[in-house]
């Protein structure tokens, strides 16, 4: 990657990590749902504004619309909803950490359900390692206690889960000719439809009181900058750099999302919190494998 690359990368990695903050503002003030509808809702209008001034043409069949409502479904509805509803009871650092085992789960489900992305000794390792972290800090006794804590954190692993699972299944827009940022634009769309009548129903908006100033722009950032912006650098990095280089990002949004809920929340992780940090980056590191190449490289 250039330093244009390298510069998109990081400012991927600072919207993403700072999505957790936002979150974390906002529901403290409206709703779970009431904020992922507002995120999913406010950000697919600015990708559709976005998609009709690039006058992308986007293929329209049943298998596409099926293809887009799941990823709609699996990929943006329910994550949000458990990242969100996590945040409630975790804080945006921990909630960071857990996310970052996408990349982990990804590993597992390209394994066992694709033919051209087998698990090797490295990944294998990686993948027991960090897993090894999860559970550390979480804890094996609390794991059975099913406290509103516990709950929360394994909210925000089903969500890593659900985003590797769409990851690997999205992988058929490719042979389908379906643009990425199209994709990016319908499963927003999609995601705002499934979600708008579920907030009528459940939070009754009309009652809710109107966030004060920070939820206000907490709300705005978090669809503006963290999901809008946010997909459109991540379908141009995916283009020029590819999937290997934009997986760097997983490994830089913890120590960004950690360092905003320090320092604007005050939030801290404990030594348990901060070693199964360590065990997660480090399985993150055996399964990217980049960093072991080098220093084989530079061994011989």
């Amino acid at each position: 990657m250039g330093l244009k690359e390298w510069g998109t990368l990081l400012m991927l990695s600072f919207l993403w990590g700072g999505s957790f903050l936002f979150i974390e503002i906002s529901v403290g003030q409206l709703p779970p749902l009431t904020v992922v509808f507002l995120r999913v809702g406010i950000s697919a209008i600015i990708l559709t504004i976005v998609l009709k001034a690039s006058r992308i043409k986007v293929p329209i069949s049943r298998k596409i619309l099926i293809s887009i409502f799941i990823m709609g479904l699996f990929n943006i509805s329910i994550p949000f909803l458990l990242i969100t509803w996590g945040q409630t009871q975790i804080t945006s650092g921990l909630a960071s950490i857990f996310n970052a085992t996408m990349l982990i789960f990804t590993v597992l489900v390209t394994h066992f359900f694709t033919t051209d992305e087998k698990m090797d000794r490295h990944k294998l390792a990686g993948v027991v390692v960090g897993f090894s972290g999860v559970v550390f800090m979480i804890g094996v006794e609390e794991l059975f206690t099913f406290g509103a804590n516990i709950l929360g954190q394994l909210a925000v692993l089903a969500a890593a889960l659900f985003y590797a699972s769409s990851t690997t299944f999205g992988r058929r827009f490719k042979t389908m000719g379906v643009p990425p940022m199209a994709i990016a634009t319908g499963q927003m769309i999609v995601a705002s439809l499934i979600l708008a009548p579920l907030v009528i129903i459940f939070d009754k908006p009309w009652l809710l009181t109107v966030p004060d100033t920070n939820g206000l722009i907490a709300i705005f950032c978090l669809a503006t900058f963290s999901t809008a912006l946010a997909y459109f650098l991540y379908f141009k990095l995916l283009e020029s750099s590819g999937a290997t280089n934009l997986a760097l990002v997983t490994f830089l949004i913890p120590p960004i999302a950690i360092f905003l809920g320090w320092s604007i929340l005050g939030e801290t992780l404990n030594r348990d919190q901060i070693i199964g940090m360590g065990f997660i980056i480090f399985g993150l590191s055996l399964i990217d494998g980049r960093l072991f190449k080098t220093a084989s490289k530079k061994h011989r």
